[in-house]
């Protein structure tokens, strides 16, 4: 299913919403293609991959790079592109998992800690009473080669439809890039702190403040000895270097009509 796409500093964002990319995700089930990955892309993540070839690597190399932060949509549509919102990562695992509880998909939780999987899938368990949930694993900080090939194999004998990837910005794009074509499972979604709001272990933004924009000031706000630095620096240096790729793009276009009308 094509969909149009726009290049933020270098990096791919798929303009799509939350019941495209479900509906996709279905489909490569069905299919039963593997290899597919969504990365849930904001301004951390895209002013990084300025910098960083990897970090771009694995977002343009994804089945989906998703505009999960309200800053990509606002540049997505200074780009000339229309977005109505964006993709935000903890409410597409929820829909999924609603699509999952009634056809009978099977999830599988990777990443963040042992306790806040097992407050995760408990809180999961309850809402959605009939999930199949094919396992879950928190994997060691400095996990070695021989213990990674395990943890492939795990997650391959789980015969789990989606792994959901709570890794954390830009660590889950490294591992999913890399892995991508070791596990047997149709797509890899990676959501962030999805996990950890799920769990009831970190505040949620209101939805209304996401909407507006804002959900990086209460993020900000829950965690400032953690984040003061993404959101204060990277989002301003998100800023000015997409004002910059702007201005020369701009610039361009009228340098060739400029050179068109002589």
């Amino acid at each position: 299913m094509p969909f149009s796409k726009v290049y933020i500093l270098g990096t791919k964002v798929d303009c799509v919403q939350i019941p495209d990319v479900t509906v996709m995700m279905e489909d490569w089930i069905n299919k039963k293609e593997f290899h597919h990955y969504i990365v849930t892309s904001n301004a951390y993540n895209v002013t990084l991959g300025a910098r960083e070839p990897g970090v771009m690597a694995a977002a343009n190399n994804s089945s989906l790079s998703v505009p999960d932060g309200f800053s990509l949509v606002m540049a997505a549509r200074l780009y000339g592109q229309r977005l109505k919102k964006r993709v935000y990562g903890p409410d597409l695992m929820l829909d999924f998992l609603k699509i999952s509880e009634i056809k009978g998909y099977s999830n599988f939780f990777y990443g963040s800690t042992d306790r806040t999987l097992k407050l995760l899938v408990k809180g999961l368990k309850t809402r959605f009473p009939r999930l199949k949930i094919a396992g879950y694993y928190s994997p060691p900080f400095n996990a070695s080669l021989q213990l990674e090939e395990k943890e492939m194999a795990m997650i391959n004998n789980s015969a789990a439809d989606v792994v959901w990837v709570g890794l954390g910005g830009v660590k889950q794009e490294r591992w999913m890039y890399k892995y991508k074509d070791k596990l047997n499972v149709p797509v890899l979604v990676g959501v962030g702190a999805a996990f950890d709001f799920l769990a009831g272990l970190k505040p949620q933004a209101p939805r209304w403040i996401g909407n507006i924009g804002f959900e990086w000031l209460f993020r900000l706000i829950s965690e400032p000895n953690r984040l003061w630095r993404r959101y204060l620096i990277t989002n301003c240096l998100f800023v000015y270097y997409v004002g910059n790729e702007l201005a020369a793009k701009t610039f361009s276009f009228l340098k060739r009509q400029t050179k068109e009308n002589l």
